[in-house]
């Protein structure tokens, strides 16, 4: 390959003409070689703008069938929009620098930089930034409070304060979700967390909004004024609290173990990253967990089935959680700079190039997931989502946040399984390209429908918090047997529906289910024309078995009610061919 770094084998789309489905275009620029004179999408794609901003996966649905690699003039960036291309950017963060992770998307004016000057602004490198062998030595040191012995211990204060919020809203029969509690929760999560004293919530917010419009927005000059302020506050107050911390750093937060851990390892925990990271981790714990939140909740309540099902069975909610994760997540793109000349999606990338690897549009990969533009609570693979990253620089916080999430489905589906979401009501995002999630969610419900007013032991259960992603275990679907017949001598039909007449998942050709009755589990091949009411399988019956067989087909009566995994597909029919290094 000359050389070259090989990423993404597959290249048949690459310089291909996709005339079906394109839309004329007459100022389309017909100077691109190898490219279909008709499709000017790569030359009027805005990450700021337009469908990008309303859905960011459905933007790019063009980009993931004809042209998965491409470069954006508007932007500077070369786009990546296929599952394992961006997963196999993020894997080789080597010749794909995390360096312009956090690098200004609008340059700033003149007057703006001399707002940050006047603060002595100067964020440095962090973890998501910076380059090896920094950045693998910094995480050793510092990731002791993100592992899941140390992680547990946070349950009992996030449901306290998750408690807390929703007991002054619960009576009301209404509220805005997001500024009722998920804004509020996960910065008090992460001020607790980082160990930081809880100051004016508020003031907080136009700091953590600032930062990400500085870093990943388009403000005006006008408007750049008023960012750098807020950031340049922001940074005084990073700067503020990490001092006092440092005459007493014997508290549990992270950032006072950071600073423990700087008088052992000078070299390695530096007073620059220190600073840099106080002011980050805000932003990194809060932000991304709150947008999560306010996506979860609206995606669970607009699939009425999903939310009764975690509210029938909250042992479904981890994976509910994940998918929520893959189908809307709150990190939406990110950013590598090419250190070589590399070769992603069969297409050329110069070496100094600026990559943008765009999550949402892989999690709605078809190649990858099954049915992507579905939310299936019972997805199987659904956490191999790539919104929290993948490889050396997956999110280090992955794991509070997921614990923050649960902990609300729970409380919330236990206290107010009855709250609906406001029909016709407009749904407003910050513009920028990399983070998403709802200004607002409104709910309502009738208080006196509230489950803890005839049961006042309520909120004495709760679920057992397992600290990572899910378990399969916990994946069984329930269904109904709906018929059965006899389609040979030692074949037995089975045909089974959702309880509630819910569709089912589609299904392609290779699908099978696990199939489920007391003690035994057997995969079964489903067959017939595929359905959104039913599922069929045939169960040979093997009297010289391990028993499953036959004791299907002597207990199996039409109406009982049974279990089942999946369906799912093979791998190898799914997946487009796994890139290479």
């Amino acid at each position: 390959m000359d050389g070259h770094n090989m990423i993404g084998a597959d290249a048949k789309s690459a310089g291909s003409c996709p005339f079906s489905g394109a839309t004329p275009s007459p100022v389309a620029d017909v100077s691109r070689a190898g490219k279909c004179p008709f499709d000017a999408t790569p030359e009027t794609f805005d990450m700021f703008e337009g469908p990008y901003q309303i859905d960011p996966a459905e933007a790019l649905r063009w980009s993931r069938d004809r042209e998965p690699v491409f470069f954006s003039e508007k932007l500077g960036y070369w786009i990546v929009s296929r599952y394992e291309d961006v997963k196999a950017v993020f894997r080789d963060n080597i010749t794909f620098s995390p360096s312009i992770a956090l690098e200004k998307m609008t340059p700033n004016s003149a007057e703006a930089n001399a707002v940050l000057k006047k603060y002595d602004y100067g964020m440095s490198r962090t973890l998501v930034n910076e380059d090896e062998p920094a950045h693998m030595a910094r995480r050793r040191v510092l990731i002791n409070s993100f592992l899941p012995e140390n992680l547990i211990h946070h349950e009992d204060m996030v449901r306290r304060v998750t408690r807390e919020c929703v007991d002054r809203f619960i009576d009301s029969g209404e509220t805005d979700l997001v500024k009722s509690m998920l804004f509020e929760v996960p910065l008090t999560v992460a001020l607790h967390f980082l160990g930081v004293p809880e100051e004016d919530m508020e003031t907080l917010r136009k700091y953590s909004i600032a930062h990400v419009v500085n870093t990943w927005g388009r403000p005006t000059v006008d408007e750049q004024v008023a960012v750098a302020e807020a950031v340049g506050n922001f940074w005084k107050f990073s700067g503020e609290v990490l001092d006092k911390m440092r005459k007493d750093p014997s508290g549990n937060g992270w950032m006072e173990y950071s600073i423990r851990m700087q008088k052992e390892m000078p070299g390695v925990v530096t007073d620059s990253y220190l600073h840099s990271m106080m002011m980050a981790g805000i932003v990194a714990s809060h932000e991304t967990t709150a947008h999560a939140s306010g996506n979860a909740f609206r995606l669970m309540l607009e699939n009425r089935s999903a939310w009764e099902a975690i509210c029938a069975n909250p042992a479904l909610i981890p994976n509910a959680v994940e998918e929520c994760l893959r189908l809307s997540g709150s990190v939406v793109a990110w950013r590598r700079l090419a250190m070589k000349p590399a070769v992603v999606g069969g297409v050329d990338i110069p070496e100094g190039a600026k990559v943008m690897v765009v999550q949402a549009s892989a999690n709605h990969d078809e190649r990858f997931f099954e049915n992507a533009d579905v939310l299936d609570i019972y997805r199987e693979n659904t956490t191999d989502h790539l919104t929290f990253g993948y490889g050396s620089h997956q999110c280090i916080g992955k794991n509070l946040a997921r614990m923050e999430i649960r902990i609300f489905f729970e409380e919330l589906t236990k206290r107010l399984p009855h709250m609906e979401i406001v029909p016709d009501q407009e749904f407003h995002y910050l513009p920028n390209t990399s983070f998403r999630g709802p200004d607002n969610l409104l709910v309502r419900w009738d208080p006196a429908k509230n489950p803890e007013r005839a049961n006042p032991g309520l909120l004495e259960s709760r679920l057992p918090v397992k600290i990572g992603p899910p378990s399969k275990q916990d994946l069984t679907r329930e269904m109904v047997v709906a018929g059965l017949e006899r389609i040979g001598e030692n074949v037995l039909g089975v045909t089974l529906k959702d309880p509630k007449g819910a569709s089912l998942p589609r299904w392609s050709p290779g699908s099978h289910v696990d199939f489920e009755i007391g003690e035994y589990s057997r995969k079964y091949s489903l067959c017939s024309e595929p359905s959104a009411d039913t599922l069929n399988i045939a169960i040979l019956r093997e009297d010289g078995g391990r028993g499953g067989s036959l004791y299907f087909h002597q207990s199996l009566k039409e109406g009982m009610t049974v279990r089942i995994r999946g369906p799912r597909t093979t791998s190898a029919s799914r997946k487009t061919p796994p890139a290479t290094l």
